[in-house]
C-alpha cells in the first residue's frame, strides 16, 4: 500500500466521520463546522489524487459557503449555539429508510453498469487543469455565471425579507 493510498483512506474516513458528526451534533454552527471538515477532507482526497485545481477549488468554495452559512445562523437562528439541546433529526424513520434506499441505490450504480475499459492513457494533471479551464471559460461560463447572479439575488432577497423594521425605523 503507496503512501497516497494511505492518505486517500485517512481523509476518507475524515469525510464520512464528519459527515456523520454532522446529523450528531445538537449545534447549527457545529455541524455547519462538521461540514466544512467533512468537505475540506474531500478537497485533501482530490490533492491526493493529483486534482490540484479541484482540490483547492474544493476547500475554497467550501470555507466561504460556510463561512456565509454560520454568520446567517447565528443572526437568524434562536439557538445557534445549540445549548437548549435542539433535536437536529426530523422524522426519524423515514430518513432512515431515505438514506439506506439512496445507499443501495448509490451501490447498485456503481456495480451494475458496464463502465467500459478502464483508461490506458491519462493526461497529466496540467493537461487536465488546462482542459478544465478550457470547458468553464467555453460554453459553460454563462451558465455560470447566471447561477452566480441568481444565487446572489436569492440571498439579497432572503436577507431584505428577514428583516422586518420595528416601528422606530418606520418613522
Amino acid at each position: 500500500m503507496t503512501v497516497q493510498m494511505i492518505f486517500l483512506a485517512f481523509f476518507g474516513g475524515a469525510a464520512l466521520w464528519f459527515g456523520v458528526v454532522v446529523f450528531r451534533t445538537h449545534s447549527m454552527v457545529r455541524s455547519a463546522l462538521a461540514l466544512l471538515f467533512s468537505q475540506t477532507a474531500i478537497g485533501a482526497m482530490f490533492l491526493v489524487m493529483q486534482a490540484e485545481f479541484l482540490g483547492v477549488l474544493q476547500i475554497m468554495m467550501m470555507a466561504t459557503e460556510m463561512s456565509v452559512m454560520a454568520i446567517f445562523m447565528v443572526m437568524f437562528m434562536m439557538d445557534p449555539g445549540g445549548m437548549g439541546k435542539m433535536d437536529m433529526t426530523h422524522q426519524k424513520r423515514l430518513s432512515l429508510w431515505a438514506g439506506g434506499i439512496g445507499l443501495l441505490a448509490a451501490l447498485l450504480l456503481v456495480w451494475l453498469p458496464d463502465w467500459g475499459p478502464v483508461a490506458l492513457s491519462v493526461p497529466g494533471a496540467h493537461e487536465q487543469a488546462a482542459d478544465l479551464g478550457r470547458e468553464l471559460l467555453g460554453r459553460s461560463m454563462f451558465i455560470f455565471q447566471s447561477a452566480g447572479l441568481t444565487i446572489l439575488t436569492a440571498m439579497i432577497a432572503a436577507t431584505m425579507v428577514a428583516i422586518v423594521p420595528n416601528a422606530e425605523q418606520r418613522k
